[in-house]
């Protein structure tokens, strides 16, 4: 997969640049492993797109190099601003980015934004604690991962409509081909790797 937003190169951030790239490779793969028949390259690809990053390393790099270009686009440009939209639950985010996505076509420079008081007072063990500062360590890092695992959830069904309409247009061969090429039009930041 590409995993330079929007025109950026950023070391580390490499990887194969289209779905039938991706068939290929795993076709390469299936023929050395003989024990294997039972598994389709294209499954393979399915699976690997589903997963574009390795670690949380690479997430945070792609995150970086985004929230660079949106500093970079509103130095340059000050009507391009990005919007925050609170959150202290993943299906709220989820729900949040979703809308957004609805509406504006787009999550482009959207983010989630995580308030201490709103960790402070509803994400607490203890119960609603009156500063923000006062919330447990693990909270934030908790909240994050939730919030990840939402937004896997929404990539993974939108991968799943792709899926469905590449494998219904089968059945007409004209129509498949003018939607593998649209397969990485797809924002990464559409969903949780596409958010």
């Amino acid at each position: 997969m590409n995993f330079q937003p929007r025109g950026i190169s950023e070391q580390g951030l490499q990887g194969p640049a289209s779905y039938q790239s991706e068939i290929e490779s795993a076709q390469a793969l299936l023929r050395t492993r003989e024990t294997w028949n039972g598994i389709t390259a294209e499954a393979v690809a399915r699976m690997r797109l589903q997963n574009r990053f390795k670690t949380g390393l690479d997430i945070a790099r792609y995150t970086a190099a985004l929230m660079r270009a949106d500093m970079a686009a509103y130095d340059g440009d000050p009507t391009k601003y990005t919007q925050s939209l609170g959150c202290w639950h993943g299906f709220i985010a989820q729900q949040k980015l979703i809308s957004v996505k609805k509406h504006f076509g787009r999550t482009d420079r959207r983010y989630l934004y995580l308030s201490g008081w709103m960790i402070a007072a509803l994400r607490s063990e203890f119960g609603p604690l009156p500063d923000q500062s006062m919330h447990e360590k693990t909270s934030v890092p908790a909240l994050i991962e939730e919030l990840y695992t939402f937004l896997r959830q929404a990539d993974s069904r939108e991968l799943n409509d792709i899926f469905r309409a590449i494998d219904a247009a089968r059945s007409n061969s004209a129509r498949a081909s003018s939607i593998r090429p649209n397969f990485f039009n797809k924002s990464p930041r559409t969903l949780g790797n596409k958010w």
